[in-house]
């Protein structure tokens, strides 16, 4: 599925031909995608014209996204992106199949009701190698040190103990990758600044510029 791209978003969109025989019309289904809908009969640049709607695309999808959950039920949030959920009943061995270029992630199991459980599993994968890989790069850049990284079942993205164990959400891997950064390196400012007084968020402007906004980001994406 071909997409636009504004940064860290990613707006996937379908053409299609209407009824009418002058006009061009942009609309956003409920997965999130947009719908161009071109004249039947006549001859439509399809790029041009995104390129005239860009900071529409932009404010409505912005808007449509509001508060997130990283799994709703049709749908799931994957590296900043939203994956719509197609479900195939089969026997045999269980699987998630992210089909990136397609926009969607297909679980194929007996039952539909297994779905939140094997997207689970794969999210604590994919996450706990990344978050082994990432946070060892980011202690090294930053100049800190930490005893050991967890990926658990917890209801906050990330959490610091004061003898040096960060642990993470499996949930991390919905985030954008600037997100998941952000949230790493919250927790290694903690091995220095174990609160978040003035002289933490200080250390977080040093090392983390934009941090606030990246924080007001955040808050937009509700775990399940």
């Amino acid at each position: 599925m071909p997409r636009i791209d504004f940064g860290e978003h990613h707006v996937d969109y379908t053409v299609v031909k209407g009824r009418s025989s002058r006009h061009t019309y942009f609309r956003f289904r409920s997965d999130r995608t947009l719908e161009i809908t071109i004249p039947k009969g006549g001859r439509v640049d399809v790029e041009s014209a995104i390129g005239e709607k860009r900071s529409w695309i932009l404010r409505n999808y912005l808007e449509m996204l509001g508060n997130q959950r990283v799994l709703d039920g049709s749908s799931l949030l994957y590296d900043g992106r939203r994956l719509r959920i197609k479900f195939e009943g089969r026997r045999g061995p269980d699987e998630v199949s992210p089909e990136f270029d397609d926009g969607r992630v297909v679980i194929r199991t007996t039952e539909k009701s297994l779905t939140r459980e094997l997207v689970k599993r794969w999210f604590l994968r994919e996450t706990s190698r990344y978050v082994v890989r990432r946070t060892a790069e980011l202690a090294r850049e930053l100049g800190l040190k930490y005893r050991v990284v967890d990926v658990r079942d917890i209801r906050s993205w990330g959490y610091c103990t004061r003898d040096g164990r960060l642990s993470f959400s499996w949930q991390l891997m919905a985030l954008s990758a600037r997100l998941r950064d952000y949230v790493i390196i919250h927790e290694l400012s903690h091995l220095v600044e174990f609160n978040h007084s003035e002289r933490f968020k200080r250390r977080m402007a040093s090392v983390c510029p934009d941090y606030r906004q990246r924080e007001a980001e955040l808050r937009r994406i509700t775990t399940v």
